[in-house]
């Protein structure tokens, strides 16, 4: 049985963000007001589709797919690039690689006690966030 990582999340840390974003080649006042971002992550399951969606005051991102199959994806308001993703389960762990201009370019998404930890990497770049959960 795999980790419920279903329901809404506030962000309560966020380790290495600009790292992670010069990665991505962010321009510098982009880079700006994302670090002063606090984000909030709604994870939905409907049926075998997973649905992300990453919202701030700024910028909101969406992405949506099976566990198991390969995706084409495009990073519309965060680095605007295509790549093939695929995502899967590694224990209880949520994992994502994403194949593109990018190298080494992913994520990971799992619970500890219950915080919700997300892992964002590309290019050796490495930035650790977490969240709480929000009542419901």
């Amino acid at each position: 049985m795999h980790a419920n990582l279903c329901g809404t999340w506030d962000m309560i840390s966020n380790e290495n963000f600009e790292g992670y974003m010069i990665a991505l080649d962010i321009n510098p006042c982009i880079r700006k007001i994302a670090l002063k971002l606090k984000l909030k992550k709604l994870i939905e399951q409907q049926n075998d589709r997973y649905v992300i969606k990453t919202c701030s005051t700024f910028r909101n991102y969406t992405v949506s797919f099976r566990v198991g199959q390969v995706f084409e994806e495009f990073s519309g308001g965060l680095d605007n690039r295509h790549m093939k993703s695929l995502v899967r389960w590694e224990g209880n762990k949520l994992v994502c690689e994403q194949t593109g201009e990018k190298k080494d370019r992913g994520w990971c998404h799992w619970i500890e006690e219950d915080k919700l930890h997300l892992d964002l990497y590309c290019e050796g770049e490495i930035c650790k966030q977490v969240f709480k959960k929000v009542n419901d």
